[in-house]
Formats: structure tokens, C-alpha cells, sequence
């Protein structure tokens, strides 16, 4: 590991229109801010994985495609994420699901947070649906956590974020906690 560990912040959502973005630029600069991480935006738009299409099982790593290829050394770079994430239906976005499981081993013994946003439920419930494939892929899922209920209300006029104290504290506590556990899991990333 680097002196600064490495930091995917996880667009989750494709859709045209979305907010993710602007939340995830918001998050980048606080982690960058944080100082304990070096901090990159992915976008899951940016990778146009279709619905899973590889013929073989994730964990031989025998991918037959550029997309897959490219997606899988975004995600082995990685030491910790945090998936930026509404939530559509009572869940996450297919979006997320899917490059969720694209690749494998270069998830393990990763940890990831979240910065979820929705309406009354600011995300809670899409969250509590990705953590269990998280641990299916030996992903660590953080408590800790970035919540915006009523998103909309949280946007200025140009579309920008605009956190406020809850979100700055929940942000600071989650980079904090993550940076303890992606220096707790390094010895078995390394074997």
C-alpha cells in the first residue's frame, strides 16, 4: 500500500439525470480534505458494463472482455470504496448490483462505505440490500455512513450539494472508521 491509501468513491447510479455526481464531487473534496486517503471518482456510467456477459465465473478472473477488463483493474486498484448510492424501489440500482458482480477476488478484504440519498428514507433501505452481496464478495460493510434524507432540498440552484453539519460529522466519521479498516485488512490483500 502507498503511503496514502487509494479511495474509489462509487457512482452507483447510470440513469440520465441523476445527482449522484454532484453528491460524490462533494464527498471527494471532504475525503481530499480528510487527508487519509487518496481519493478518485469512479462512475459507473463511464464503464457501460452491460448485463453481466462473461462466460466464465468471476473468480477465475478469465475475462473475455475490455469492459470487464477495465472495470476489474479500476476496482483491484482500490483499497477501500464508498458507493455513492439513491435508492430506487425499497433498493440499490441495478447499476451497482451488476459491476458488483462483475469481478471477485479484486473486491476481497476491502472495506466500504456509503453515501446514500432518497426521500424519507435517505437510502437506508438500498444500503441494507447491498451489504449482504458485499459480504458474499469479502467486502467489509462500514456502520458508519453518509445519509441524506430529502435530497432535493440539500441542491442549490446550480445543482450543487450543499451538506450540512449532520452530513460533515457522518462524513468525517466514516472516512475515520475507513481508514482504520483498510490498514487492518491490508496484511490479507497483500497474501
Amino acid at each position: 500500500m502507498s503511503a496514502k491509501p487509494r479511495l474509489h468513491i462509487i457512482v452507483s447510479s447510470t440513469r440520465p439525470g441523476r445527482v449522484g455526481p454532484k453528491i460524490a464531487a462533494w464527498f471527494q473534496q471532504f475525503a481530499a480534505e480528510h487527508g487519509g486517503f487518496d481519493a478518485h471518482l469512479v462512475d459507473l456510467a463511464d464503464f457501460e458494463l452491460p448485463v453481466y456477459d462473461e462466460p466464465n465465473h468471476p473468480r477465475m478472473q478469465n475475462y473475455q472482455h475490455e469492459h470487464t477488463r477495465r472495470w476489474a483493474a479500476s476496482v483491484a486498484a482500490a483499497d477501500a470504496f464508498v458507493f455513492v448510492t439513491p435508492e430506487y424501489n425499497f433498493t440499490a440500482p441495478p447499476a451497482l448490483f451488476n459491476a458488483l458482480q462483475y469481478v471477485y477476488n479484486e473486491w476481497n478484504y476491502k472495506p466500504a462505505s456509503f453515501v446514500s440519498y432518497a426521500y424519507a428514507s435517505g437510502g437506508l433501505r438500498a444500503v441494507q440490500e447491498v451489504k449482504t452481496l458485499l459480504t458474499s464478495l469479502k467486502i467489509v460493510p462500514l456502520v458508519e455512513q453518509v445519509m441524506v434524507p430529502m435530497f432535493p432540498q440539500h441542491l442549490g440552484e446550480d445543482g450543487e450539494f450543499i451538506a450540512n453539519e449532520q452530513h460533515t460529522a457522518s462524513a468525517q466519521a466514516s472516512l475515520d472508521e475507513l481508514l482504520r479498516w483498510t490498514k487492518a485488512l491490508a496484511p490479507l490483500r497483500q497474501q
